[in-house]
C-alpha cells in the first residue's frame, strides 16, 4: 500500500507538526499495512522522533492511537482553504492586470481568452 493522502489534504514531514495542528483530522501510513486517520490530540518531539497522540483511533482490537514517527515521515494534514483561496485569486488578479496592461493590445481586441 502507498497512501498520498487526498486532493483536500498536504503532505508535512512529522517533524513540522505543531500547536497549530492539534484538533485537525490528519492522515498518514505509519507502516506498509496501515493506514491511519484521526484527530490530533497531542505532539511530543524528540531529536530523532515525533509521537502522535490521537483521539477517534483507539480502543479496538488492532488499532492504537499513539504513533512514534521519524521526523521527515509524511504526514498529511487538511488544506488552508483560506489561503489557498487567496493564493488563487490573486493569481487570477496578475492575469487580468497583465492582459490589461499587455504590449501591441489594439482597441477592440478580444483578449478574454488568455484569462
Amino acid at each position: 500500500m502507498d497512501y498520498t493522502g487526498s486532493q483536500s489534504e498536504k503532505a508535512v514531514p512529522a517533524g513540522e507538526l505543531g500547536r497549530s495542528h492539534i484538533g485537525q483530522t490528519i492522515s498518514f501510513q505509519p507502516n506498509e499495512f496501515t493506514v491511519v486517520f484521526g484527530k490530533l490530540a497531542g505532539i511530543a518531539r524528540t531529536e530523532a522522533m515525533v509521537y502522535l497522540s490521537l483521539t477517534g483511533v483507539g480502543n479496538g482490537t488492532h488499532l492504537k492511537d499513539e504513533y512514534d514517527l521519524p521526523l521527515t515521515h509524511e504526514v498529511y494534514v487538511p488544506v488552508d482553504v483560506i489561503s489557498n483561496a487567496e493564493s488563487t485569486i490573486k493569481d487570477l488578479f496578475g492575469k487580468v492586470q497583465e492582459n490589461l496592461r499587455g504590449a501591441g493590445h489594439k482597441a477592440g481586441e478580444d483578449r478574454t481568452d488568455r484569462l
